[in-house]
């Protein structure tokens, strides 16, 4: 049977969805061959342009209830448009678990559409429900940036979920790039970046977009061990748990380092870190990444929160 690409569009109501798929639809890089299956999960106030519809071979289905979402409809409606790719506007009030697609039915890309203006009102509310949205975009995009107050942060707030994906700010004039040095809680050109349980997690998700600021540079924190059974001989990870989404959704944030005295740590130990940061493969990482060598790692206590948070 032939794999049917799809692509999933994310986000809650009235953040955009719609006019993103009309965008994308009228684009020449999607004037493709056969027919686009559009399946709508929920009525915004924005409709879809019949001409562009038309013009773009593309058959629009709408699926209300959440039941309805099953692989016996979609195999419904494949039979009856025979398209070549579908699009599936989601409804951001199901849950992302839930969702089963017939076999044969390949996710090409999700992406997830954010309204920047009311994104801290749906983070605090709904925060599961808008992290299973998250966790598997390639891509994910906030309109309506220019009256939000912090960027960086909601910045921070998405990569704590998902560390891989793209993410875009737009605004009325267009793509916004705010992830500036001066949004750092510390200074790059310190001869020692010293951090504290809330620029720990900072320094490692720009150190993860922006290894290049940090190469060559110094550090200072405080870990937790953790020796990893395949690590090479010499190498173990300090780094922090982190609380992502909820208190059910932890994370272990830190990247491999080199001390020779690696063998006289324990795993769960507590430590001060005093490292270089380099560039370099890992196998571990698939690649290269920042990679630590130490200068010194001293026995500490446990700091008074062991657990960051990003929210």
């Amino acid at each position: 049977m032939i794999m049917k690409p799809v692509y999933i569009i994310n986000g809650f109501l009235e953040s955009g969805k719609t006019e993103f798929i009309s965008f994308t639809l009228d684009q020449p890089y999607f004037q493709v061959r056969g027919k686009t299956l559009l399946i709508l999960c929920e009525e915004g106030e924005e409709e879809y342009d019949e001409a562009l519809l038309r013009r773009t071979r593309t058959e629009l289905e709408l699926i209300g209830e959440e039941e309805a979402f099953n692989t016996a409809h979609l195999l419904e409606l494949e039979k009856k448009y025979r398209p070549e790719r579908i699009i599936v506007e989601y409804n951001g009030m199901w849950n992302y678990k839930n969702m089963k697609l017939p076999f044969h039915w390949k996710i090409e890309q999700q992406i997830t559409i954010i309204d920047a203006s009311t994104f801290p009102m749906y983070f605090t509310n709904m925060r599961s429900l808008l992290a299973e949205m998250l966790r598997k975009s390639e891509m994910i995009i906030f309109n309506r940036c220019d009256d939000a107050e912090d960027l960086s942060l909601y910045r921070r707030n998405i990569k704590a979920i998902n560390q891989q994906a793209e993410i875009v700010f737009e605004g009325a004039e267009g793509e916004i790039n705010q992830i500036f040095e001066e949004d750092l809680p510390y200074s790059l050109d310190a001869p020692v970046i010293a951090l504290d349980d809330e620029s720990y997690g900072i320094w490692y998700l720009d150190s993860l977009d922006n290894p290049e600021r940090y190469i060559g540079k110094t550090v200072q924190f405080v870990a937790m061990v953790l020796k990893p059974g395949n690590f090479p001989k010499d190498y173990f990870v300090p780094g922090r748990m982190a609380m992502t989404c909820c208190a059910d959704d932890m994370a272990f944030l830190g990247f491999a380092c080199e001390y020779e005295g690696c063998d006289k740590l324990s795993d769960k130990q507590w430590v001060k870190v005093t490292a270089k940061v380099v560039k370099e493969y890992f196998a571990d990482y698939g690649g290269e990444g920042p990679v630590l060598k130490a200068v010194s790692v001293e026995q500490t206590k446990a700091p008074k929160e062991a657990v960051i948070s990003f929210v």
